[in-house]
């Protein structure tokens, strides 16, 4: 089994994670339990359900692993578009997070 460390869409999936886990550290508190839970399990679910759509042991599945990689993806880059929106994210952090 190869390891998640080795698997370049596992890879860029984490460090998105963790770009979103620094950057809405500075979200309102008020937004705990909206905004700042919804982007970090939006970008979370990418890193949890890539590896399963990569390595493809699942060959029935993989075609749903890599819908429910790409919905994750959209609602990311959705959540991105609204914090920025809502003046919780720089432009400048907009950008570098919505690659």
């Amino acid at each position: 089994m190869q390891s998640l460390r080795n698997l370049k869409i596992w890879e860029k999936a984490h460090t998105l994670t963790l770009d979103i886990c620094r950057a809405s550290e500075r979200f309102p508190r008020s937004e705990i339990y909206g905004l700042t839970s919804q982007l970090r399990r939006s970008s979370a679910s990418i890193g949890r359900t890539s590896p399963r759509a990569a390595v493809g042991q699942e060959t029935l599945n993989w075609g749903r692993f890599v819908q429910i990689v790409m919905g994750s993806a959209r609602e990311v880059a959705y959540h991105l578009l609204l914090a920025r929106d809502l003046a919780l994210l720089s432009s400048v952090d907009y950008q570098r997070l919505d690659h």
